[in-house]
């Protein structure tokens, strides 16, 4: 099933969606519900069929309003109650340039380009600022391909009075704004047409047949791309690499060609294209994303081809190098094991099929491209299945890879000692907890999504609904920050609890796998109390919610002091604690 999502993809995503889509529903039943509204500058029904299997192949379940025919802009502008009703998470603007109704003319002055530029704009941006007040919600929006013709030739780019030229402004005015609007996203149709190749992104026999704006066999490029935005806010992409070395990060077998011999540098053609993948990897980095080895070798033999004068990527640049004769399988479950990750956090890139095939077969959810045989091929192969679509950035992404490093250090430090509590008072952990704040709603935003053991209800939120909640007074929210000896954590849990009564319901409460087994739940728990008295609360009302992911959860509330109240057929269960005689139970922790 996973080959029909790589590209290039398949026609049978089409052909075939109604029996993918059954297929894709049997295989799991822990699905995130989300309603997602399209509303179309032009026709979007197979747009939708086929965005639903990519977001099923996520995880997602997502429920569809779909506008009329080029009706994106009165469904906002005007009272709909349907949309109203419908109250959707993702507005989605699927508009092209076949929705840009005036264009210059060569006698038009440059005044008059620029004020044309500017009321075409403003009908966009009028739009999206409504569908913020209204709906406050996630708003994603295509920017414009260029044209299928030009009627100035080359000059069209650089004349203000040619529609590829007005184009390239309309679009970096849309990415302005994206960038002072943290709930806003630029779907990029630009450079999706273009990679897909404008020849053939255009049918225009489908535009005067069926409004189509692109052709039927580049929907799914589209909604590939479009799906990968949406997974990334939901907090389902990828967090590492595993990777081999021989044939992989280079050329050759450094155990029998040695060192000396390996392809790697720029004085030939396949050094080449392998020293272009290092680099492509090494790039990663700047996102947080964490690069690891796994490969059958001796440990010396690996550490001389990382060490190879050529190579891009040195052995520092690696949270962990497991160079061994034991299972790749294994050692990535021990890699993820080491750095607090789910194993399905990895993106395994080995250039030996059969090697692919066992961890496909042995590491759930892992995700395994088949990057081919040629070196060349490699970045392609990845890069265009969107593993770490970038949404939200926060400070702890620049940090990630030395917060990994410094969990490394710690495992290594936890075996020194027989008495766990021992371990944890010479952490010299400090926490500060508080309620959230401005400077960290991405993070949150960011954690509340990505977050998965340690998750009580697997609650996801969007930057828009955590800056909401912070603003009403029913709600307390707090966050936690932990540091100690080895490192700075950042921002690792949070909870979010709405006051009926004397009553607080825990909405959400989670922690980073990071730091887990540090007792950070304690001081959370603490906090949470004192606020709660602050407000004359009596009884705090906890739920758990079983996922595929949170079993380690299952019996938090009873460790925590809660009684249990209900349970259902699903193993929902929901738990109450009165909190007039609550004892801090926090022992190891400075709170700062």
């Amino acid at each position: 099933m996973d080959d029909l999502f790589a590209p290039p993809y398949s026609a049978q995503l089409l052909l075939k969606r109604k029996k993918i889509k059954r297929e894709l529903l049997s295989q799991q039943t822990d699905w995130l519900d989300k309603k997602i509204a399209i509303l179309g500058g032009s026709t979007t029904h197979d747009i939708k069929d086929v965005l639903e299997l990519f977001l099923l192949h996520h995880g997602i379940r997502a429920a569809f309003y779909e506008s009329e025919y080029n009706q994106y802009w009165q469904d906002v502008m005007f009272d709909n109650e349907e949309l109203e009703h419908f109250k959707p998470d993702i507005v989605y603007i699927h508009t092209s340039n076949r929705n840009i109704t005036t264009y210059p003319l060569l006698t038009d002055s440059k005044e008059a380009v620029d004020g044309l530029l500017d009321a075409t704009y403003k009908h966009f941006e009028t739009m999206w600022l409504m569908i913020e007040k209204k709906y406050s919600c996630v708003i994603i929006q295509n920017n414009f391909d260029y044209p299928f013709w030009r009627l100035q030739g080359n000059r069209d780019t650089s004349d203000y009075h040619g529609r590829v030229n007005f184009i390239s402004r309309l679009n970096l005015l849309f990415a302005e704004y994206a960038q002072t609007h943290s709930n806003f996203f630029i779907h990029d149709l630009n450079y999706v047409s273009a990679s897909y190749g404008l020849d053939k992104w255009y049918d225009p026999f489908c535009w005067y047949m069926y409004k189509y704006a692109l052709s039927m066999e580049a929907i799914p490029t589209l909604c590939g791309s479009l799906s990968n935005i949406i997974k990334s806010l939901y907090g389902k992409n990828k967090k590492a690499f595993a990777l081999d070395l021989d044939n992989t990060l280079w050329g050759g077998i450094v155990g029998d060609d040695g060192p000396e011999n390996l392809k790697i540098g720029k004085e030939t053609p396949t050094g080449e294209a392998y020293t272009e993948f290092q680099e492509y990897l090494k790039t990663h980095r700047q996102l947080g994303v964490i690069l690891n080895v796994i490969s059958k070798n001796e440990s010396e033999n690996a550490q001389a081809g990382l060490n190879h004068p050529e190579m891009i990527l040195k052995p520092d640049d690696f949270i962990m190098i497991k160079a061994n004769w034991d299972s790749k399988s294994q050692n990535l479950v021990d890699i993820a094991h080491t750095l607090s990750l789910t194993p399905d956090s990895f993106v395994f890139v080995d250039d030996n099929p059969a090697e692919q095939e066992i961890i496909r077969q042995q590491v759930k959810d892992a995700a395994v491209p088949e990057i081919g045989e040629k070196p060349e091929g490699f970045i392609r192969a990845i890069d265009k299945r969107g593993y770490f679509e970038v949404t939200v950035t926060s400070a702890d992404d620049a940090s990630r890879e030395k917060m990994y490093q410094e969990n490394a250090q710690r495992a290594k430090a936890e075996l020194s000692f027989t008495d766990y509590n021992e371990y944890l008072v010479s952490l010299e952990m400090k926490a500060e907890i508080n309620h959230f704040i401005p400077t960290y709603f991405g993070r949150l935003a960011q954690l509340s999504n990505k977050s998965n053991q340690f998750n009580l209800t697997t609650r996801r939120y969007t930057q828009a609904e955590i800056e909401a909640i912070s603003a009403d007074d029913s709600y307390i929210t707090l966050y936690g920050k932990l540091e100690d000896k080895f490192g700075d954590n950042g921002v690792v849990s949070m909870v979010i609890g709405h006051q009926v009564g004397d009553t607080v319901d825990i909405d959400l409460w989670l922690m980073s796998c990071r730091v887990l087994k540090r007792d950070m739940e304690y001081v959370m728990i603490d906090k949470l109390v004192e606020e709660c008295l602050n407000r004359g609360v009596q009884r705090i009302i906890g739920h758990y919610y079983p996922t595929a992911k949170n079993a380690m959860v299952r019996e938090f509330y009873e460790f925590m002091g809660f009684e249990k109240v209900e349970e259902d057929e699903k193993g929902n269960t929901s738990w109450k604690m009165y909190i007039e005689k609550y004892e801090p139970q926090n022992k190891v922790i400075e709170v700062v």
